[in-house]
Formats: structure tokens, sequence, C-alpha cells
């Protein structure tokens, strides 16, 4: 089969798709907002400023990816508006929603407009994969802080309020979610037939809550006990963080400069969930990585017990504490279901793939979109969709190639 020229088409099902996850977005901070808020009417200004803080460190650490990305974008895709007033919404974190909607009218005119459709359609595919990513790095960047900061706040106070409770169940909801919608926007650079079915979507999103839900529990324990020592643990191990994804030599930003700044934002989703960007077999980093936060999340639910003994009132910490380990267990258990059965590279040996480069470019089974018009292709997102899905040496080299030439 050849490659086929064109991304996955655009309809309304899509559509609604983009406008449900804008939806989301504003709802998610509309409880951030209203936490904030409730700690402020209850005499807690502490936890709100603490609580805005970190959404608005997430905010310009998402806004400042997405200026440079715009900066580096070709000018055919960017948006029709004045260069001052992308920097004006960027400077007042409005970069990432005016992105989102400028994204849902490209897409309604792909719906419903039949002029330059194709045209549309490419533009509509890069301006989805830059939201995707967005997306990601501001969920990590402020749910699951926010997620760790409401968790401790309702065991010190041993009550959740309202805000809370919705709070933290829409935090979790966004956090897995993000990580569904970033791997299905990488699978949408191979051939149609590799995209996610619902029953592997739904392994997908599972294994990523699963996972994410001890590493948060544990860390807010930890809080529990030692508040201050989290401010110690965080930087110690995101720096070692860094510094991994540093020695794996990223090529994500343009520049040197802003090439740190993403590294830095890796560091932080890998302190709470895997992260690939490197090229080539991913399994003993994996090993590496989920050996590391199991062992330092086990010491932190430790340190807790060993130092804070549950009250009576806290007696229902146990049994919670005891079912996190079997959790992240079978959250690993559902990642190896899901990369034995359903990755790409399977799917491609139960259908009796190549093993080589044969004369139609297919590698190791996999086979990523050729496109006609490199100016459409999203460099950034092809570059992590490589990353995510290791081919042969040989292929490898064509694509570097191929990226080059963009």
């Amino acid at each position: 089969m050849s490659p086929r020229t064109a991304p996955p088409r655009f309809g309304p099902l899509q559509l609604a798709l983009a406008a449900a996850g804008t939806a989301a977005a504003a709802l998610d901070l509309f409880m951030d907002g209203w936490v904030a808020v409730e700690y402020a009417r209850r005499g807690q200004p502490g936890w709100a400023a603490l609580s805005l803080s970190l959404l608005v460190a997430a905010s310009a650490a998402a806004q400042a990816c997405s200026w440079f990305w715009l900066r580096s974008d070709p000018p055919a895709l960017r948006p029709a508006v004045p260069a001052a007033l992308l920097a004006a919404l960027h400077l007042l974190q409005l970069g990432f929603l005016f992105r989102c909607l400028h994204a849902l009218k490209v897409g309604w005119k792909v719906c419903w407009a039949k002029a330059e459709e194709e045209e549309e359609q490419r533009h509509m595919a890069f301006l989805s994969h830059d939201i995707s990513m967005l997306r990601l790095i501001e969920t990590f960047l402020e749910n699951t802080p926010q997620l760790t900061l409401l968790l401790y706040i309702i065991l010190q106070t041993n009550k959740a309020e309202i805000s809370q409770g919705l709070g933290i169940c829409t935090a979790f909801l966004c956090v897995s979610w993000s990580l569904l919608d970033y791997h299905q926007s990488l699978r949408s650079f191979l051939q149609d037939k590799y995209e996610l079915s619902w029953g592997s979507s739904i392994i997908y999103f599972l294994w990523n809550l699963f996972l994410i839900c001890p590493r948060i529990l544990a860390v807010a324990l930890f809080a529990l006990l030692w508040p201050y020592g989290l401010a110690v643990h965080f930087p110690l191990v995101w720096l070692a963080m860094f510094l991994w994804v540093s020695l794996q030599g990223t090529d994500f930003m343009e520049s040197p400069g802003p090439e740190q700044l993403y590294r830095a934002v890796v560091a932080v989703i890998l302190y709470f969930s895997w992260f690939n960007v490197a090229q080539g077999r991913t399994l003993h980093r994996s090993i590496i990585y989920h050996g590391f936060i199991l062992v330092d999340s086990t010491l932190l639910a430790l340190s807790w017990l060993w130092g804070r003994a549950p009250s009576e009132e806290h007696w229902y910490l146990i049994p919670v504490v005891s079912a996190a380990l079997p959790c992240y267990l079978l959250g690993l258990g559902l990642r190896v279901t899901y990369y034995k059965w359903l990755h790409p590279n399977m799917q491609v040996q139960q259908e009796g793939g190549y093993d080589e480069v044969d004369a139609n470019g297919r590698t190791d089974g996999l086979e990523f979109r050729s496109f006609s018009e490199p100016d459409f292709v999203n460099r950034r997102m092809q570059w992590l969709a490589q990353t995510q899905f290791p081919v042969s040496q040989l292929a490898r080299q064509h694509f570097l190639n191929g990226a080059a030439a963009l």
C-alpha cells in the first residue's frame, strides 16, 4: 500500500470534539478560579495564593511555548491578525484560548465550506497538533500540582468541599484525557489503519489514570507529613529529570533557548508521568523510569506512615494507601497489554508487516504519511511521532532528511 498524502479527514465529529475540548479547558480554568476564591472566602489566603501561583506559572509556560511556535511557523499558517495583537494575547495569558477558537473557526470552514477543502484540511491538522501538545503542557504544569494541593488540603482538614471534589474529578479526567489526545494526535502521522480504536483508547486512558493516581497520592501524603519537605523533593527530582532529558538530546524547538524551556517542561511532566522524548527503543528507559518512580513513591508513602501514624479520623487512609501499589501495578499491566497487543508495531506484525524498508517505504511495519506540501506539516509533532513510534535506522535517516527539508 502506498503512503497517503493527506491527513485524516476533519469532519463534524472532530469539530464537536474540538469544541468539547475548548469547553473543558474553560471549565477547568473556572474550577481552579472557584477553588481559589473559596480558599480566600474561608480565610485561607495562603492556599488561595498558592493555587493561583500554580495556575499562572503553568499558563506562562504554555503561552511561551505557543508564542515560540507561532514565530517559527510558516507565514501562511499563522492567524491573520497583527503580530502585536498576538503578542498581547499571549502576554494576557489568552494565547491558548485564541488558538482553540481559531482552530474552531478553521474547523467550521473545513466542515461546511467547499472552497479549498484539501488545503484547509491540512491547515486544521497543523493547528490540532499544536493544540494537543499545548493542552498536555498546561495540564501537567497546572492540573497535577493543583491535584496534589487539593488532596493535601482535604487530607489536612479531613473534609472536602463541593468545589474541591469537583476540582479533583475534572483535573484527573483532564490529565488522563490530555495524554490520550496527545497520543492520538501523534498516531495521525501514521497511516489510517493504525488509528486508535475505542478499545485501545480506553486501555490507554485507564493505564495512565492508574499510574498517575498513586503518584499524586504519595506526593500529597509526604506533603501532609512535611509540607516544606516537598519544596526540597520536587526540585531535586525535577533536576534529575531535566538532566536525563538533556542527555537524551531533544530537538523539539527551533533554537537552543526555547529548547531548554521545553526540557524544563518535560521534566515537570516526568515528575508525575512517563513521557518519551528520544528515538529508539523505549523499553529500557521505561523500566528505569517506572522503577525510579515506584521506589520514590513508596519511600514517600512509607515516610508518612513512619512519621505520622494515621489517627482515628484518618483511618480510611490505610486501605487507600494499601490499594495504591496494586493500582500502580495494574496500570503497568495495562500498559504492557497495550504495547503487546494494541501498539502499531504489534498490529503490523499480526498483519504480516515487514522488518526492513521495502519499495513502498514500509519500515518495521510502520508507514509514516508522506506530505506533498511540507509547509503544512507540523515538524514539531512529526518529530515526537518519530520518537513515539520507532522505525529502522534507514527509515530514520529518511525521516531526518525530510525534516531537514521543511
